[in-house]
C-alpha cells in the first residue's frame, strides 16, 4: 500500500515536473514593467509556478502572442480586440493600469492647444491607441479629423518626426512622449490620457487554450498582482519597487518615479471595480466598447465582436478570497 502510494506520488511529481513554463511577453510600459518586482523577488517561484517572463517590443510581443508562442501578452484593451479579429481566442483577467497622462498627443513650440491643430500634420501610428486619444482630444474640441492631416508614423519614429518639422504634432505613449518632449524644446503636450481616464486601460492577456489547460497557475498568478502593487504602494518599499522597473528599462529611478503618476496603478480593489459591468470609461468593459468602435470605424477589422467574449474578471476576483 505505501509503496502504491508513493508511485502516485512521484507520478503526479513528473507530470507537474513536466509542465513547461507559461511564457508571457511583457513590454516598456510602467503598468507592464510592474511585473518586473514580481520577478526580481521571486514570488512566482514562491507561489509554485513555472512562469517565463519574456521581455519584447510592444509589436512583436503582439505578433508572438497571435503565434501561440507565448502564452500571455500585456495588451491595452483595443489591442486586444484586433488580435481577437484577426482569430486570437483570449481573455484579460488582470487590469495592471490605466493610462493617466503618459499617453500624449504633443505639440512643437507654437501648438499651445488642441484647436491649434487645425490644418496641421499630426504623426501617429494609425489604428493604434493614440489615434483613438486624437480622437477623443478633436471631439472634445468640437473638431473632428477632417480638420487635420493625419501622417501615419511609428510610434518609436514619432520624436525624430516631431524634431524634423515633418509634422506639428505627435501621438506618443510613455516613454517615447517623453523622449519627444526632450528632443523638441519648447514642446508640450496639449492632450493626454488624464484628459480622458480610462479610454486606455492595459490588460494581461492571456489565451483561452491556457487559461483552461492551466487555470490554477493562472489563478496564483493573478493573486500575485495584489502582492505587486502593494510594493508599490507602501512607502516602505515603493522605492525598491520603482528601482527594480527603472533597471528593467534603464532609466534613472528617479525620472522614472517622475513619470509613474501618467500611470494609474490599478490594485485588488480597483479591478474589482473596473471588472463592474457597466457603459462609460469607469468600467473595462464600457473602455472596450468604446475602442471596438473605433476599430471598425477605422476599419482596423471589418467583423463586429462581443467584447465581453474577451474579459474575464474571475481570475482576480478569486485573488480576494
Amino acid at each position: 500500500m505505501l509503496r502504491s502510494l508513493a508511485a502516485l506520488v512521484l507520478a503526479f511529481a513528473a507530470v507537474h515536473a513536466a509542465d513547461p513554463p507559461l511564457k508571457v511577453a511583457y513590454s516598456d510600459w510602467p503598468g507592464w514593467t510592474a511585473w518586473e518586482i514580481a520577478i526580481q523577488k521571486g514570488w512566482f517561484k514562491e507561489a509554485g509556478v513555472n512562469v517565463e517572463f519574456v521581455w519584447m517590443e510592444y509589436g512583436p510581443s503582439m505578433e508572438a502572442f497571435q503565434a501561440g508562442k507565448v502564452d500571455a501578452v500585456t495588451v491595452t484593451n483595443g489591442d486586444q480586440l484586433v488580435m481577437g479579429a484577426a482569430g486570437k481566442a483570449s481573455k484579460g483577467i488582470i487590469l495592471t493600469d490605466y493610462s493617466n497622462g503618459n499617453d500624449m498627443i504633443v505639440g512643437k513650440p507654437g501648438i499651445n492647444s488642441v484647436k491649434d491643430l487645425k490644418g496641421k500634420k499630426v504623426g501617429l501610428e494609425v489604428g493604434f491607441v493614440e489615434h483613438l486619444l486624437l480622437l477623443k482630444a478633436l471631439e472634445a474640441n468640437g473638431m473632428t479629423e477632417a480638420d487635420i492631416t493625419l501622417v501615419n508614423v511609428p510610434t518609436n519614429d514619432t520624436p525624430q518626426t516631431l524634431a524634423s518639422g515633418q509634422v506639428d504634432a505627435i501621438g506618443a505613449w510613455y516613454p517615447v512622449s517623453g523622449q519627444a518632449l526632450e528632443q523638441v524644446p519648447g514642446s508640450k503636450p496639449i492632450f493626454t490620457s488624464k484628459d480622458a481616464p480610462g479610454l486606455i486601460y492595459d490588460f494581461t492577456v492571456v489565451a483561452t487554450e491556457s487559461l483552461t489547460k492551466r487555470k490554477a497557475d493562472w489563478l496564483k498568478i493573478a493573486a500575485i498582482w495584489p502582492k505587486v502593487t502593494a510594493y508599490l504602494a507602501d512607502p516602505a518599499t515603493r522605492e525598491d519597487g520603482i528601482k527594480i522597473m527603472a533597471a528593467r528599462v534603464n532609466v534613472p529611478p528617479a525620472k522614472y518615479a517622475a513619470a509613474m503618476p501618467g500611470t494609474f496603478i490599478l490594485d485588488l480593489a480597483g479591478n474589482l471595480e473596473r471588472f463592474a459591468k457597466t457603459d462609460g470609461l469607469g468600467s473595462v468593459y464600457g473602455s472596450s466598447k468604446i475602442a471596438h468602435a473605433f476599430n471598425l470605424a477605422n476599419k482596423v477589422y471589418d467583423k463586429p465582436l462581443n467584447v465581453e467574449d474577451f474579459i474575464d474578471p474571475s481570475f482576480i476576483q478569486a485573488a480576494k478570497k
